[in-house]
């Protein structure tokens, strides 16, 4: 998203740009690619939740692991921190149904990959070589992690994705697949056979990875937005209530989301509390919205992806030299402060660097026009993704 508070309007790429056209008839509603402030907002706050998470978890596994007192302290921030990556995937299913709706499987594909992929093969790569040359990570240093990690199949071969972070994004490009399979066999073209099929290898995935809930979560609340809105008054009120939920049972542990994990009410209340509250969240003049709806925090949401890849080649740099400078002093708070505080700068400058180069760059080159299109005459956001 842009960094000012210019209202956005779509690009009509498949007419203006790209030559490529859309059927009428399979055209969903305006509204359903409505840009909403408060999802984008929140995508920036889960990629801070995840880059602060690493910083207290980090400093609290390799630096002060004896520290009794710092390891109890940081441990409810940091599991918070690290329910980042479930908001993301939530946001993810509230923002790709309408892109999987608007654009044929080849485009639809296409501007996936060019949003995603360079980024990610530029620190893969980086990754890779640095590893080569340290043996840090021998299970890693394999071929077969090699291409399954690049190929974004190491799910399947049971190998460890590459870049750290990146493990998420195989999630997200598993989800991507399923839901343009599942739109076009069953909306556009309304195959009973292919959809039937499409439906079934979704429903797999959230059976095998129950992690995946969380998609389908936002793709529900998606749809359900469309036909339903809360009172402003009390919509807040329980978006209020739901927040708080989701920070206290968000805030109680890290989970691997197994199905075993599934009987535990910690894990049910986090499922719960989320859904409530991204849904209400979303809704029009949420508090969410209005909080998300300024400079930063739309900033935050356009760097989302570069900011939450980049920052642990910030990270790792930083406390080694933090180690071997004997930064880390016995004044714990001052020195989390300091190292937070240049990790942070850093790791948004870089992201920034990287947004440019490897977000905007290749897909604006590509599609010979901007990402975003601003107009002061339009009252909605909407992205082009």
């Amino acid at each position: 998203m842009p960094t000012d508070t210019a209202r956005i309007r779509f690009a009509d790429t498949g007419q203006r740009a790209s030559g490529r056209t859309r059927d009428p008839a399979t055209a969903p509603p305006a509204r359903t690619t409505a840009f909403n402030v408060a999802a984008h907002g929140l995508r920036g706050l889960a990629a801070l939740m995840v880059l602060f998470a690493h910083i207290l978890g980090g400093t609290a596994r390799h630096v002060y692991q004896d520290n009794a007192a710092y390891v109890e302290a940081i441990q409810a921030p940091w599991y918070l921190g690290t329910f980042g990556v479930q908001l993301f995937f939530v946001i993810s299913g509230f923002v790709i149904l309408p892109s999987a709706l608007r654009y044929r499987p080849r485009e639809f594909a296409l501007r996936r990959f060019l949003r995603l992929y360079p980024l990610f093969i530029v620190l893969s790569l980086a990754f890779v070589a640095l590893n080569a040359a340290t043996n840090a990570y021998p299970k890693l240093n394999t071929w077969s992690t090699i291409v399954s990690g690049l190929l974004f199949l190491n799910l399947f071969t049971g190998t460890e994705q590459l870049t750290p972070n990146a493990w998420s994004l195989t999630y997200e490009v598993m989800f991507y697949v399923l839901v343009c399979a599942v739109v076009e066999s069953t909306v556009r073209h309304r195959a009973r056979f292919a959809g039937s099929v499409a439906v079934l290898m979704a429903t797999a995935f959230v059976v095998a990875l129950p992690m995946a809930l969380y998609f389908v979560m936002g793709v529900a609340i998606r749809i359900a937005s469309q036909h339903f809105r809360m009172p402003i008054i009390p919509a807040r009120l329980l978006e209020c209530i739901s927040l708080a939920l989701m920070i206290f049972f968000a805030s109680r542990g890290h989970f691997e989301y197994h199905w075993r994990d599934l009987g535990n009410p910690v894990v049910v209340g986090i499922i719960v509390s989320t859904g409530l509250y991204f849904w209400f969240a979303i809704q029009p003049h949420s508090l969410t919205a209005v909080a998300c709806d300024n400079k930063v925090m739309r900033y935050f949401g356009t760097v989302s992806y570069s900011l939450y890849l980049v920052h642990p080649y910030v990270y790792f740099p930083v406390r080694t030299v933090f180690e071997r400078g004997g930064l880390f002093t016995t004044d714990v708070t001052g020195s989390i402060a300091l190292f937070g505080a240049i990790v942070a700068g850093l790791s948004i400058l870089a992201a920034q660097l990287a947004h440019v180069t490897l977000e905007l760059w290749p897909y604006q080159r590509f599609f010979r026009q901007q990402i975003y299109r601003t107009s002061a005459a339009t009252t909605a956001d909407v992205p082009a993704s």
